[in-house]
């Protein structure tokens, strides 16, 4: 089939970049538009940005010229990694005009007739595309917050076979996470911040809608309760969460674990081409997993779960572990934009 035109936002940026690299040779997509801030707009790519992937520029996207963020773009999906104190009005601008937009912004997660999307998890909530555009021409589609896909892909399969009462979980999130320049070394080095402006409430609140059931075109949070404390460490890419579960049915600790390993969804039985062949990897190894040794599993599309054991107040805990740049990221808005091709919205 011939590709279709899709334009990025916030290209420069972190996201932007992973967005160029998952994209360059993708079977299904052509970036036909580059945009970004007004310091870049109408230099040449490889002019305008400060490149911080272990890769060289893409050719087929150094010399393009660099468009503001607004519309009309030639473009048939448009790729938001836009950070949010703009993305949100940029974002509607785009809808308004009849687009469609997969965005990584965290403005529009919430919003009852937008999309929030792992498309392993709920890929049905797609059809609030349809409500969004009695609205407006176009629609937004949002992956949620990196920490929260990550977490969410492991209690999907438990909820699904056990059911969910309470989760509590504590982060140890990259310094990419927190884009460039990020934090300052002084402040990071030696030590652990133990506060995230906002991302708290992002995992104790987005997995309730992405767990939750669509009813009458809106979503019907799930009844789970879940604590959160996030943390900024130093390591440069790949959250570690540590969480414990209580279920309303307990399971064995074997079924627990046979549940991750045995789970797919849509996009495998799709074949959708970022897909991870296993969205769960569980390893078995007492130290296991580590960002450094397992965060590029499933191209850094699947998340990793380790040390599952009984929990002393809860019912089990583990560890799990997700490239935030990757599928945290880039990786999942250009899932969510191939769902999109292959359930025929677009």
């Amino acid at each position: 089939m011939s590709k279709f035109p899709v334009a990025i936002l916030g290209a420069t940026g972190l996201v932007g970049q992973r967005l160029i690299q998952l994209l360059a040779g993708h079977p299904w997509f052509e970036i036909s538009a580059l945009a970004a801030s007004d310091n870049s707009v109408g230099k040449k790519y490889a002019d305008a940005v400060n490149w911080h992937l272990p890769i060289a520029i893409p050719d087929l996207v150094r010399a393009m010229i660099v468009k503001p963020c607004e519309p009309p773009m030639d473009a048939a999906i448009i790729f938001s990694a836009l950070p949010s104190d703009v993305a949100g009005p940029i974002e509607d601008d785009f809808a308004n005009a009849g687009y469609l937009v997969s965005s990584n912004a965290s403005n529009h997660r919430m919003d009852a007739d937008v999309p929030l999307v792992i498309p392993e998890v709920n890929p049905g909530h797609l059809d609030l595309i349809h409500a969004q555009r009695a609205r407006r021409k176009g629609a937004i589609i949002c992956n949620p917050n990196c920490s929260t896909i990550h977490i969410t892909l492991a209690l999907k399969p438990l909820d699904d076979a056990f059911g969910l009462r309470r989760v509590i979980v504590a982060t140890m999130q990259a310094l990419s996470g927190a884009g460039y320049p990020g934090v300052a070394s002084l402040d990071v080095l030696d030590n652990v911040i133990p506060y995230i402006g906002g991302e708290e409430k992002k995992l104790e609140s987005e997995p309730l809608k992405i767990l939750g059931t669509l009813e009458n075109a809106r979503v019907a949070n799930a009844n789970i309760r879940i604590s959160a404390a996030c943390n900024r460490v130093a390591t440069q890419d790949g959250h570690l969460e540590a969480a414990s579960v209580e279920f309303l049915t307990k399971p064995t600790l074997d079924q627990v674990r046979t549940a991750m390993i045995q789970f797919t969804s849509e996009p495998q039985a799709l074949n959708l081409p970022t897909a991870p062949a296993r969205p769960i990897v569980v390893r078995d190894e007492p130290d296991r997993p580590q960002p450094r040794l397992d965060r590029d599993e499933g191209n850094g599309m699947s998340s990793v779960v380790g040390r599952i054991r009984e929990c002393n107040v809860l019912d089990y805990k583990f560890l799990v572990l997700g490239h935030n740049t990757i599928r945290g990221a880039a990786g999942g808005t250009l899932l969510n934009a191939e769902l999109l091709v292959a359930k025929k919205y677009i």
